[in-house]
């Protein structure tokens, strides 16, 4: 929680520093998986996607965050040459998606929109049989059922996996999506939203056999999330978009870092008088004060600590009593907001 001034000097920092490293995997010497440069895309006047340059390396998952109307979508299906870009290059494993996509396919499984690219007359694993046949490989081949039967396990689907797809719950339906985007032996995942409808099981669960594909195969994993946690706990990398233009590119940890301040949180009984609101939001950067009845509950970021007993002694001055104090530390939420100008909104 900071204020408009310190707010605005974090953003100009998390634009000006962008970096193109996966804190996992600092050492990696090999060549980007995935390249973006200059990529752009209009629409009349309109720049949905203004300027992206990036590149991803093998086995990092990257998260790509964004207000409604960003430019994120936008800029994933560009990426998956399902957009042609007004201007720019994407190439993944060293094929330019757009000139050669069909090559390009062959190293990319995607889920977009849910689990409307799936089949729902089909059977889980005739799902998973069809999109592996789009890249050659047959559902007959013992190492190819064996990924399949592995994923299905790991996604909770094994003893469904002869059912037909319309029959399944929306949560089981998007779990198929899921390993459909992952049943041909690909390098590089697109997954949009892919914990939408789970469990807070099945999220669990999804994550840990995500993880254990880029550690152990080296699957480049590229994900839009409005679940903070899911980000937070899963992704190497975190690209912010804002209005076509990527405004941050960092690891979670360093976007965290960049907006912490100390924030409390007091909750007070008693009567407070306009003149003490009016007198401690002119001192104090003030984030939200909230009355019901006698209680009052304000949230208030303070650039020193040291500031918290004059500000609890205003409160007390004026005949309140305070119920609880607490700290409140900053998450990727609050810095998306800040990125995004959240707080202004």
């Amino acid at each position: 929680m900071r204020s408009a001034a310190v707010s605005a000097t974090a953003r100009e920092q998390a634009r000006t520093t962008h970096t193109d490293r996966s804190p996992r995997r600092a050492e990696h010497t090999d060549p980007p998986v995935i390249e973006v440069s200059n990529l752009t895309k209009r629409y009349g006047e309109v720049a949905a996607v203004d300027d992206v340059s990036f590149s991803v390396e093998q086995g990092t998952i990257l998260g790509v965050l964004g207000p409604n109307g960003a430019g994120k979508t936008t800029m994933l299906k560009a990426m998956l040459g399902l957009l042609v870009p007004s201007d720019g290059t994407v190439r993944v494993c060293g094929i330019d998606v757009h000139d050669e996509p069909a090559r390009a396919y062959r190293r990319v499984g995607a889920t977009l929109e849910g689990a409307r690219n799936i089949y729902w007359r089909l059977t889980v694993r005739e799902n998973l049989a069809f999109f592996a046949g789009l890249a050659g490989e047959s559902a007959r081949d013992p190492a190819v059922r064996e990924r399949h039967d592995s994923l299905l396990d790991q996604l909770g689907l094994l003893d469904r996996a002869d059912d037909v797809v319309n029959e399944l719950s929306r949560g089981m339906k998007q779990k198929v999506a899921l390993a459909c985007a992952l049943a041909r032996d690909v390098e590089v995942a697109f997954l949009d939203e892919p914990t939408l409808g789970l469990d807070v099981e099945s999220s669990v669960d999804l994550r840990r056999e995500l993880r254990r594909l880029a550690d152990e195969r080296g699957l480049t994993v590229v994900l839009t999330s409005h679940d903070m946690s899911v980000v937070e706990d899963l992704c190497d990398r975190v690209l912010v978009v804002n209005h076509g233009h990527l405004v941050a590119d960092d690891g979670v940890t360093s976007l965290v870092e960049l907006f912490r301040t100390s924030a409390v949180r007091l909750v007070v009984d008693g009567p407070l008088s306009v003149e003490t609101e009016r007198s401690i939001r002119a001192a104090y950067t003030v984030e939200s004060w909230e009355t019901d009845g006698d209680r009052t509950r304000v949230l208030v970021a303070l650039e020193d600590a040291n500031d918290l007993p004059a500000l609890s002694a205003r409160f007390v001055e004026d005949g309140g009593r305070l119920v609880s104090v607490n700290t409140v530390e900053p998450d990727l939420t609050e810095a998306f907001l800040q990125l995004t100008g959240g707080e202004e909104r």
